[in-house]
């Protein structure tokens, strides 16, 4: 009977060392479901009111492969139907290219039937989930090859981490439309027109301000218009003080790619924030300095004010 007892107790603590040998063999190897790199997956709830996050591991470390990964991700359904995915299969993802960190993912002809709030949402969920990619700082989207455009005609443009704030619950805030007026360039580079933007859908947490630089270095959807600042420049800090607008761009701003004058770039800035209500002067720095000169002609210590004359239709004639 004693001896019953006893092999009993040693069958139970093999059992018991079997179990540990396996859970730190598990541990030593990175398996049971604790490896590879974390990622988040963002899906749109039920409701079409936000977005929620579901923790994703891999182990891919091609950043191209890692990237159909998420993606291929982002389409899978949830068996319980707890919330919508992304990249449902009432559109088509038809292709995407990485140049210079800048993604462009192409969609078929029935994403511009997505609208309103849950198009906002879907655009939400796929630049949240893709721009957690170090190669990956910007997002475009685009239908058939032609930039995606709002229901006012208007380009969306370039997005990234910033483009979609949440509040604490994971909700994508409120947007609001505003109507811009904002300055470009004509043809010859010149002189400025302008281009008036309705219905502008932008994330209540952005100040107007702000907006409309970001608007500038996005460029013109109109035509008749020609951009006036590098694509590249970072739009560090815009805020106001007093009435006058301080805008803080980073060093890219002072490497001019197009073929405009100093004043046009400069003016193109000060007339747009001029458009609005409390803005009456323009300070602009470059990673927070004004000592210096744009393109060595222009010093940025200056306040800068509405400039008419620079107007195609005025200052031309």
């Amino acid at each position: 009977m004693v001896r019953k007892e006893k092999r009993g107790k040693l069958f139970w603590l093999g059992i018991l060392l079997a179990g540990m040998l396996c859970l730190l063999s598990a541990c030593a190897n990175g398996t049971g479901g604790q490896s590879g790199t974390v990622y988040y997956l963002y899906y749109i709830n039920n409701d079409e009111t936000k977005i929620i996050s579901r923790e994703y591991r891999s182990e891919t470390t091609d950043e191209a492969l890692l990237l159909e990964e998420l993606l291929e991700e982002l389409s899978v359904i949830s068996e319980r139907l707890e919330y919508e995915t992304p990249l449902a299969k009432e559109f088509a993802l038809v292709g995407h290219t990485l140049d210079n960190g800048l993604l462009t993912l192409d969609f078929d002809e029935r994403y511009r039937e997505l609208r309103g709030a849950r198009e906002v949402l879907v655009r939400a969920s796929i630049v949240r989930t893709v721009i957690q990619l170090k190669q990956i700082e910007r997002v475009t989207f685009t239908v058939k090859g032609e930039p995606l455009v709002d229901q006012a005609g208007v380009a969306v443009g370039v997005m990234n981490e910033e483009s979609f704030i949440e509040n604490a619950g994971n909700e994508i805030n409120a947007y609001e439309k505003v109507d811009l007026r904002l300055y470009f360039a004509n043809e010859t580079g010149d002189y400025l027109v302008e281009e008036n933007r309705l219905n502008v859908v932008y994330n209540s947490n952005i100040s107007l301000e702000k907006l409309v630089v970001e608007k500038l270095v996005e460029g013109p959807a109109a035509k008749d218009a020609y951009p006036t600042i590098n694509p590249d420049t970072k739009v560090i800090s815009v805020t106001v003080q007093d009435g006058i607008c301080y805008v803080n761009l980073s060093g890219d701003f002072l490497n001019q790619p197009y073929n405009v004058t100093t004043d046009v770039t400069i003016y193109s800035i000060t007339n747009s924030l001029v458009e609005l209500s409390n803005v009456n002067k323009v300070q602009i720095s470059v990673d927070g300095e004004t000592n210096i000169s744009y393109r060595e002609k222009l010093s940025l210590n200056n306040l800068f004010e509405r400039n008419l004359d620079m107007l195609e239709s005025t200052g031309s004639r």
